[in-house]
């Protein structure tokens, strides 16, 4: 996950420049889950669940709480260890969430999934995102939800955005995905605003956007 605001630089790895990242502070997010989950996974009956780019692990906590058996992933080492602490931390059984490392360009977690959770799944570096979801898609089990939320733009606060970024809007995503014809449903394509804080803690807005599908069973 990102907020656009830093990049990797020279020869840096993708994996260097997260734990880079995590280690600079001792919490770079909230530590509570994203509202979208919370939100369309609470309408879910509890199954299994991938969650890619779970960073600080607030989302795979609370979907173990909601008694989903939880694959959590991240490209840090750094933000695996203080995820594992904070669901520790909670109370969270060691068998409801398998925290795993993959670097998703190149691995990938095994099985199939009720549900596939994307959030944020950005990166300031070459990261292949489509790719990933294609892969994260590929990975729903029949009658489960892909949920994928993502910015649609730069914060308000961030007065010269780079020209050359794209943020790809919901239609974007799942023409991207190449889904065979009629073996998916579109429950939720969306666009909404919330509130974020600029670097100095005071409240502006940020536009992201939710694409939500299900994978047919027949």
């Amino acid at each position: 996950m990102t907020d656009g605001t830093t990049s990797a630089t020279g020869a840096e790895s993708e994996a260097e420049f997260w734990d880079a990242r995590y280690a600079g502070s001792d919490r770079v997010w909230s530590g509570k889950p994203n509202n979208v989950l919370v939100r369309e996974a609470g309408a879910l009956k509890p199954g299994t669940a991938l969650d890619l780019g779970c960073g600080e692990g607030a989302d795979a906590v609370w979907l173990a709480r909601q008694g989903w058996r939880v694959t959590a992933v991240d490209i840090s080492r750094v933000a695996l260890e203080r995820a594992a602490s904070h669901a520790k931390a909670e109370g969270i059984a060691d068998d409801l969430i398998d925290w795993q490392r993959h670097d998703l360009g190149e691995t990938f977690p095994e099985g199939t999934y009720d549900l596939v959770s994307a959030q944020f799944l950005h990166s300031p570096n070459d990261m292949p995102r489509e790719r990933i979801l294609r892969a994260a898609a590929a990975a729903v089990a029949p009658g489960g939800v892909l949920l994928v939320v993502g910015h649609a733009g730069f914060p308000a606060w961030q007065t010269d955005p780079h020209p050359e970024v794209h943020f790809p809007t919901p239609q974007e995503v799942l023409e991207s995905l190449g889904l065979p014809e009629g073996e998916w449903e579109v429950l939720l394509t969306d666009e909404h605003e919330r509130i974020q804080n600029d670097p100095d803690g005071r409240p502006t807005t940020r536009v992201d956007n939710t694409l939500e599908i299900r994978r047919l069973t027949r």
